[in-house]
């Protein structure tokens, strides 16, 4: 299993209410709950991590 190398994001909370995202494993983009860091990661392709940003930051 990876080893996966979290960041929290820029707009994380002082109550650590934020994701926190992985991308040092190739292919992969790794994103779990800040909260629950021993809980669910969610995996998914750079592509689709850079779809998601742009749709986020489009909404936003």
């Amino acid at each position: 299993m990876p080893i996966y190398e979290y960041i929290k994001s820029s707009y994380s909370s002082a109550a650590n209410e934020c994701v926190e995202v992985a991308r040092n494993v190739p292919g992969t983009v790794a994103v779990r709950d800040s909260k629950h860091p021993a809980g669910p990661v969610l995996r998914v392709t750079p592509g689709a991590w850079r779809a998601l940003t742009a749709y986020v930051r489009r909404a936003a």
